[in-house]
């Protein structure tokens, strides 16, 4: 029998929001599906959406640029990246990118955040753009520790700017902790996100960074040696978000 408009209007109120369905048919983060709404690529039943507070049920037919959709179950793994690789899928200079490390079966995967070419460390991909929000988002305050060394000894009186803040172009960038392991090896805290935010910040400093290596995410660490990964269930997604 076909549902009475009050029916159908509560099921679409019942329904997700059309930026989390797409991010739950990983396509990213709920932030970039709100792009692809606002730019027209997105159909509901034939018709072009462009508003952002639609909601979807099972019984809609939603599509991006013609491509019919269909959740996905969501897949995470944990790569430990080596220097050397890009966080890309593509690169027109054909330097290596973290895909020539995964199967194809993972290429529809996209990185949690990024790691520069020469940084290393711990990097997350997953399918689901629900987990890249909470992950990304700075309302979330999330602990992102890396061990950094210096081109020359570390002058402990810097320790504080760093503490305080250096001014970027994108604003305050500070670190929540700093912790001097050796005359020339840092311990430092992030819960921000801008680009090459650590290496800026040092260079602001009169400091050149040697070596970055991501070591922690919330409380989740590794033991995988450079360029190996493995798929992470629900128990280290919890520590990756604590």
């Amino acid at each position: 029998m076909k549902p009475s408009p009050d029916q159908a209007g509560a099921a679409k109120k019942n329904g997700d929001r059309l930026n989390k369905f797409l991010a739950s048919c990983g396509l990213g983060s709920r932030r970039s599906c709100e792009a692809l709404i606002t730019e027209g690529r997105v159909e509901v039943n034939g018709e072009p959406c462009t508003n952002l507070g639609t909601r979807i049920t099972e019984s809609d037919s939603v599509r991006v640029d013609g491509q019919l959709l269909r959740q996905v179950r969501t897949t995470t793994l944990l790569l430990n990246k080596p220097r050397g690789y890009l966080c890309t899928r593509h690169d027109p200079q054909a330097r290596p990118t973290i895909y020539d490390l995964l199967p194809k079966a993972f290429h529809h995967l996209h990185s949690i955040g990024r790691l520069d070419l020469e940084s290393a460390g711990m990097l997350l991909l997953t399918t689901s753009g629900e987990l890249t929000e909470q992950l990304t988002h700075p309302s979330h305050q999330l602990d992102k520790e890396y061990q950094v060394m210096l081109n020359r000894p570390f002058a402990r009186e810097h320790k504080e700017r760093l503490l305080k803040g250096i001014h970027l172009e994108e604003g305050l960038a500070k670190a929540h902790s700093v912790r001097i392991l050796t005359a020339k090896r840092l311990s430092i805290v992030l819960r921000q996100g801008y680009n090459r935010q650590i290496r800026r910040m040092f260079t602001e400093l009169d400091y050149r960074v040697k070596l970055l290596e991501r070591v922690r995410i919330g409380q989740l660490t590794t033991h995988l040696n450079p360029g190996e990964w493995q798929i992470i269930g629900r128990r280290d997604l919890a520590k990756a978000l604590s």
